[in-house]
């Protein structure tokens, strides 16, 4: 886990960035359903939801991520093991459980499952970086889009993925540049939006990285808010100015090694 050597400060854990947004009344539309991991919590949300996400409270590149679903034989878990897919059958919510509370000891979370959208048949979301430097405003200073592989459980980079402008994004969907240009504008919004909440909470940020997602019904969901080093280094070969602005911004406030 890289350990942060500049100044910016960080919230801990999905779940505490997950609370903090459903406070927030214009917020907590976007945020899907988020509760710890126990037997009980598991099974209230296959209950309610036909798809859920477990997730490591802490923790970043896809790793240990799991998705859990409901299928007529009983319940279908694809887990990601440093870079492997894995797929596993379980006849009962408990032996899930079982399996998953001996995954290393880490805290997990439960999430309601999003059913992405697709581009070229491709799940995808959509990372906005949000910077200050020390004593300004929040600043949107770019997007870059994850899309995963066919049948890939998570969209990131160190996982397989591919990376898209929004342009090509919206280029490859068959939106008109005007369309493309709302949708940038309506996630401009919120993102600043969600800055602005969070370093109330939070006092001394500077970053963040927050991944967005559409639904197959075009939604807008919030799937994670990463504070800690988020990363934007797939865009110098894509997007060089956005890439350069994103650099300047971190260096004024120490962090002088992103690539």
């Amino acid at each position: 886990m890289y350990k942060k050597r500049y100044a910016s400060r960080k919230i801990r854990g999905k779940l505490r960035v997950c609370k903090y947004l459903s406070a927030n009344r214009s917020l907590k539309q976007y945020v899907p359903k988020t509760v710890f991991f126990s037997l009980y919590n598991l099974q209230m949300m296959l209950d309610r939801f036909d798809m859920v996400y477990v997730k490591p409270n802490i923790g970043s590149l896809g790793i240990g991520i799991c998705k859990l679903k409901r299928i007529d034989s009983g319940f279908e878990l694809y887990e990601i093991v440093h870079k492997s897919q894995i797929r596993r059958t379980y006849d009962s919510v408990a032996d899930i459980y079982k399996h998953l509370k001996k995954q290393g000891g880490r805290r997990l979370i439960i999430q309601k499952g999003i059913s992405l959208d697709k581009v070229n048949d491709c799940p995808y979301d959509i990372r906005a970086m949000v910077q200050r430097k020390p004593g300004g405003r929040w600043v949107c200073t770019g997007f870059m889009v994850k899309v995963g592989g066919r049948n890939k459980i998570v969209t990131n980079y160190y996982q397989g993925g591919a990376i898209y402008s929004m342009s090509k994004l919206g280029s490859e969907q068959g939106l008109s540049d005007e369309e493309t240009e709302e949708q940038v504008k309506k996630l401009k919004r919120v993102a600043l939006r969600i800055s602005r909440t969070l370093s109330r909470r939070r006092r001394g940020m500077h970053e963040l990285g927050i991944d967005f997602a559409y639904d197959k019904q075009q939604q807008l969901w919030v799937l994670e808010v990463n504070s800690n080093h988020p990363q934007f280094h797939p865009l110098k070969k894509l997007d060089r100015s956005a890439y350069n602005r994103m650099k300047r911004f971190a260096a004024s406030y120490g962090r002088r090694d992103a690539k």
